[in-house]
């Protein structure tokens, strides 16, 4: 079974949740960006991604915009599931821009990646990376990873929303809404594609926008169900 939940930013207290003890062998959880546990290769670091690495799923994220894309690309390219992903761990891995996997013959589609709401104190500090941007090529690859489906996938998980949904779930924010040109293109992949259900992370909140678009935090979702684990 996939299951799927929001940003961690590193946080390594997120796994003693008791809807992720429920996960048995064979399930796979899918973060949807900032993983955050690839950050300064540190002892305490290593620790933890040791201690991910000892559960008994498999632990696959999209990136966000606070990762470290310099120790990310440096990891090795393998094929999983049909798709590209970065090996951290045994267990655990990065899943690529623009690539279908399937998983117990079904499709998932992913697409990491956004734009840092904070870019500016980033650069300033020497802690942003163009790299978190999707580049022309990844966004082509996972049109033409998607065309060669008919544009019908199963589910589709990434960090940042298409433009329609940022929109609609800014309204009530004071400040104008940031909409860059990955979100331009999660919308034209919204119309022109047919879909069970769609996850994102980047809001930082739970919610089903409806029964096909639903913004994912702290909570653990069953993709297949959409429901929603409890303890």
């Amino acid at each position: 079974m996939v299951y799927v939940t929001g940003d961690m930013h590193g946080d390594i207290s997120r796994f003693s949740d008791p809807a992720l003890r429920q996960l048995k062998k064979g399930d796979v959880l899918m973060i949807c960006g900032d993983f955050g546990f690839l950050w300064d290769n540190s002892k305490q670091e290593q620790k933890n991604l040791k201690k991910l690495a000892s559960k008994k799923y498999d632990i696959c994220f999209v990136d966000g915009t606070h990762e470290n894309f310099e120790i990310l690309n440096s990891l090795p390219v393998i094929d999983w599931q049909g798709g590209k992903v970065h090996r951290v761990a045994g267990n655990i891995f990065h899943l690529m821009r623009g690539q279908i996997y399937k998983i117990d013959n079904i499709s998932y589609f992913t697409m990491g990646g956004g734009e840092s709401p904070d870019i500016d104190i980033r650069f300033e500090a020497n802690a942003w990376s163009k790299d978190e941007f999707p580049s022309r090529d990844e966004m082509v690859e996972g049109a033409k990873r998607l065309e060669e489906l008919d544009c019908k996938i199963d589910y589709i998980i990434t960090h940042e929303p298409p433009v329609k949904v940022k929109t609609f779930l800014s309204l009530k924010d004071e400040e104008k809404v940031a909409v860059n040109g990955l979100n331009t293109y999660l919308d034209e992949l919204s119309t022109a594609c047919t879909y069970r259900r769609w996850f994102f992370g980047s809001m930082h909140l739970d919610k089903f926008i409806s029964s096909s678009m639903v913004a994912v935090y702290q909570a653990v979702i069953n993709t297949i169900t959409g429901e929603v684990i409890t303890k």
